[in-house]
């Protein structure tokens, strides 16, 4: 951006250049997100008559565009297009530093404040609106004719605006407020407003300029700033009447306690241009101060609901126990509890529906978290009987998920015969209903649907397999025979409701946040597939490629998303998802982030991963393979190739069994897969029917193999043009048996396919989803960006400020073997492991010769790395995160406690909560120590806040 400069006398008589404009200086980046509209509407208060009387409105936007961009403004106003983009208003070119737009304002057509913000077009057509819903002016309180506002524009990614969410102004920086009483003057020509979002408690920002009425630098009396409680501005007004313009001025930090001036922010100073105009008022919207604001960290403990242990416990973790992890969360010297899924996954009443990520409502909680006693208050018949239970249940190392369940449904449904009518008919639970209705309801017929039908898959019901409105409403009226039975699940969710939102209170209370995790997926057979099946391709599966822990790849079951028809009604069921997550945290990680730029669809007949492919994606034309000198064999290339040879690699002596059993001979050293046995589907059934045992598993694991034994899928059916390559060719038996030179030729059109020609289109996938999801909500967001992760993912979150996650022994950049968590960006996550992998003690035991690089480059020591992981070797990984410059650094309880010899369990694979190749896997691990007995641990807990400190996480 072109200045001009000049010299004034600043403070400590250093000469100082002055810009015509004084804002940050970042030039927004292109972006793919199409238009969309934002939902927001004028305040309806009733408004008094006052002697307002403004008649002209110019918005002034600090911006340097380049050639083929155009600037809009869309507001809450019918002067700027009722919040729709497509009716946002045009901009005017001014200078390379401004655009500038006169509105004319009819007073009568206001009722209050007006909320508007920018938005930048591309030659493209793409767009890029700026952030937030902070700029705002009531015309209402304006005495002049004429208002000018001066603005700033927000780019998502300035890391500011993290300090601007949920967690931040709600919790954690909350009573950082210092309330200024400042005087105001009788007639304001200007008020200048700025946002500094780390001020500690005591200090405020004031303001210095080259003028009389700025006390031309003079540090020992500056002019205070206030901030109103729930604003983000400080502001001041001014009369400025009798100034000279322009006039240069900078903002600084003033402590309040001590009164004394602290220090200018950084960068060039500020001008106010246009001089004082009869009946005109300037706002200025300066922006964020410029001060260094990636000091503050924290850190946080990563514990699923049902993993918390307490004394008094029913087996498995429940919301209230949340309120013991706070407690000792505080004590520890931590900000943050963060959770995996806390949704209803109740399929088929097994142990199976312990997976957190396979629930069957998005929006309905799991009613195993529910704490009875607190139901059963005053009965002392059930308390015994719970109390019974609790003796049974809370004495086992790990979670019995069938008995907590099935003790749970039996003696909710005794209390919903004893209070259920009392309850629902009171106004809580109503104002409940009617918040919750568009999910609730639907939930609670699908779930009385599938206990009375035996199944929860929709398709296989007598009736109301298509879900149709009127008939459901028929089915839920409170008249209706099957009411009281799905009235159940109203209950249930209500109190559900009502003891999270409690524990969630008392995190708040105590300075805590809570994260949730949002899942990517929906449960094919749930209640959100059921109301909404157009929303999904339920002709596909979503799972991820292979990686180094699951080298098959990973098969979710759950069906993709249908993004057209999202985006077509306004992703209102995303907006919808989230605004049910803010009821509760203040933060959430979204699961497998890389899904909104592609997802990994595999077909229906397979079971392995390892058969799908990203979707969307480019092809590759038939054309290419002959532009490159690829002789293209259809059949070669797109059939599972399998001769004698592969036979013998994957059956050994088995081979003739196979053949006969399975395959037939085509004539020419080749074989085919029967038809009976073509698809992975197809051999997985035939299987069920076998004796469980390792030859048979061996012989079903090497048919899946020669079926996934192909180097290119069909685009389509009835497509012989486009393909896609089937993932790690190079792998496979198909691609090692071709010449060397067409292996070398069809390498580079793979990876040409995979890490060339999808970028840029995966980016446009992305930006038409995540910005217009992003400003629904202001909770604060994280991405899971873990796997084979496109170039343009670091640059979207960049641009949108979303948190990566990043992880030690997962790093993204393919030439380093370890990621260090010194290197991480400052909007970010940093921590040693997640639930989907082994903990740090774990992990030191399963590969030696990568512990051993660990050992010596990562953490510095010399020789042997010991066979296990001891106590000083989890706590200097654990160190190692704290020091990072990331904003969190987050812990698995159990790496947590891992530092301690004393307190960690004795066998770390007991401590593994998830193994992502195993899509059977039990979830059931519980803490080994009670919340009562971990609150007692004074040194243990004394010692972790001790580098909490010391690291600058308190």
């Amino acid at each position: 951006m072109a200045t001009t400069k000049k010299t004034i006398a600043p403070s400590e008589g250093k000469p100082m250049s002055v810009p015509e404009t004084g804002s940050k200086k970042k030039t927004s980046s292109k972006t793919s997100l199409k238009n969309k509209t934002t939902s927001k509407t004028v305040s309806k208060s009733s408004v008094t008559k006052n002697k307002s009387a403004v008649k002209h409105i110019t918005f002034q936007l600090r911006f340097h565009t380049e050639y083929g961009q155009d600037l809009f403004i869309v507001g809450n106003h019918p002067l700027l297009g009722n919040d729709q983009i497509e009716q946002a208003v045009p901009m005017q070119y001014f200078n390379e530093e401004y655009w500038v737009l006169t509105v004319p304002f009819e007073i009568e057509d206001c009722t209050g404040p007006v909320t508007y913000h920018y938005v930048l077009k591309y030659a493209d057509g793409t767009i890029q609106q700026d952030w937030g819903n902070d700029k705002t002016f009531d015309p209402l309180a304006v005495k002049a004719t004429e208002l000018h506002i001066i603005d700033t524009w927000n780019y998502a990614g300035y890391f500011e605006n993290a300090f601007y969410t949920e967690p931040f102004k709600k919790v954690l920086l909350k009573n950082n407020l210092t309330l200024v009483k400042t005087n105001k003057p009788k007639t304001v020509t200007h008020i200048i407003s700025v946002k500094a979002p780390l001020l500690q408690k005591g200090e405020t920002v004031c303001v210095l300029g080259s003028s009389n009425a700025f006390g031309f630098w003079d540090s020992s009396e500056p002019l205070l700033l206030s901030k109103k409680e729930g604003s983000d501005f400080y502001t001041l007004e001014l009369n400025l009447s009798k100034e000279n313009f322009p006039i240069a001025y900078k903002y600084g930090v003033y402590d309040t306690i001590q009164e004394r001036f602290v220090r200018y922010e950084e960068g060039n100073n500020r001008i106010l241009h246009e001089a004082v105009v009869k009946d005109k008022q300037t706002i200025v919207h300066d922006g964020f101060m410029v001060l260094p604001n990636t000091g503050w960290k924290g850190a946080g403990v990563a514990i699923p609901v049902f993993s918390i242990r307490t004394a008094h416990g029913l087996g498995i973790g429940e919301f209230t126990d949340l309120k013991r992890m706070v407690d000792w969360t505080v004590k520890a010297g931590l900000k943050m509890i963060q959770l995996l899924p806390i949704n209803d996954t109740t399929a088929t009443h097994s142990w199976t529906d312990s997976y957190p990520y396979a629930a069957i409502s998005a929006f309905a909680l799991h009613p195993v978290y529910l704490n009875l006693d607190l139901l059963v208050t005053g009965d002392a018949k059930l308390q015994k009987q719970i109390n019974v239970e609790k003796a049974k249940l809370n004495a086992l190392p790990e979670i019995d998920y069938e008995a907590v369940i099935r003790f749970k449904t039996k003696l909710i449904e005794k209390v919903y015969s004893a209070k259920g009518k009392e309850v629902l008919s009171t106004q809580s639970f109503n104002d409940y209903f009617e918040q919750n209705k568009h999910w609730l309801q639907s939930y609670a017929a699908f779930c009385y649907l599938r206990d009375q039908y035996g199944t929860v898959d929709f398709n296989q019901w007598p009736a109301y397999r298509h879900y149709n409105q009127k008939e459901v409403d028929a089915l839920t009226a409170k008249e209706a025979p099957a009411y009281p039975e799905i009235a159940l699940h109203y209950f249930i969710q209500y109190q559900l409701h009502v003891q999270l939102k409690e524990a969630t209170a008392y995190a708040h209370a105590n300075g805590i946040i809570v994260k949730g995790d949002i899942a990517i997926g929906v449960y094919r057979h749930g209640a959100d597939a059921w109301q909404h099946p157009e929303l999904y391709h339920m002709d596909a599966q979503a799972g991820a490629p292979p990686d180094d822990f699951a080298v098959s790849g990973q098969n979710w079951g759950f069906p993709t998303y249908n993004w057209k028809q999202m985006q077509a009604d306004g992703f209102a069921w995303w907006k919808q998802r989230f605004e049910q997550m803010s009821y509760y945290f203040d933060a959430f990680r979204i699961d497998h982030i890389l899904g909104f730029f592609r997802i990994w669809s595999i077909p229906m007949d397979a079971v392995e991963g390892i058969l799908g492919r990203f979707v969307p994606a480019i092809p590759v034309h038939i054309n290419e393979f002959q532009q490159r000198g690829i002789s293209f064999d259809h059949h070669r290339f797109t059939q599972p190739f399998i001769n004698e040879n592969v036979l013998w690699e994957l059956f050994g002596y088995d081979n003739e069994l196979v053949k006969k059993e399975f395959l037939d001979y085509d004539g020419f050293g080749n074989y085919t897969l029967k038809p009976a046995f073509a698809s992975q589907k197809q051999v997985e059934a035939y299987f069920n029917t076998l004796e469980q045992d390792d030859q048979h598993e061996k012989v079903k694991k090497g048919l899946y193999d020669l079926i996934s034994n192909v180097i290119l899928f069909v685009a389509a059916e009835d497509d012989n043009e486009h393909f896609h390559f089937r993932i790690g060719i190079e792998n496979i038996s198909s691609f090692r048996y071709l010449d060397t030179h067409l292996q070398s030729l069809l390498k580079d059109l793979y990876i040409d396919y995979f890490y060339r020609r999808q970028d840029d289109f995966w980016m446009e996938e992305a930006m038409q989803k995540l910005p217009a999801l992003k400003r629904v909500t202001n909770m604060l967001i994280c991405g899971e960006d873990l796997g084979m992760v496109p170039d343009c993912v670091p640059d979207v979150m960049k641009q949108l400020g979303l948190l990566s996650l990043e992880i030690q022994r997962m790093p993204k950049d393919p030439k380093k073997d370890f990621f260090h968590p010194k290197d991480a960006p400052y909007l970010s996550v940093v921590t040693p492991s997640t639930h989907d992998m082994s903990t740090i003690r774990g992990w030191w035991e399963e590969d030696r010769t990568r512990i051993q690089q660990f050992y010596n480059h990562e953490l510095g020591q010399w020789g042997e790395a010991p066979a296990y992981c001891e106590a000083w070797i989890n706590q200097a990984i654990v160190l190692q995160h704290l020091y990072s410059p990331a904003m969190w650094s987050v812990f698995q309880l159990q790496d947590l406690l891992g530092m301690d010899a004393s307190l960690r369990r004795e066998d770390p694979n007991t401590e593994r909560i998830n193994i992502p190749a195993n899509p059977k896997h039990y979830w059931r691990y519980r803490m080994h120590l009670s919340m009562e007995e971990l609150l007692k641990e004074e040194m243990f807990t004394k010692e972790l806040k001790g580098y909490i400190e010391a690291s600058g996480r308190g």
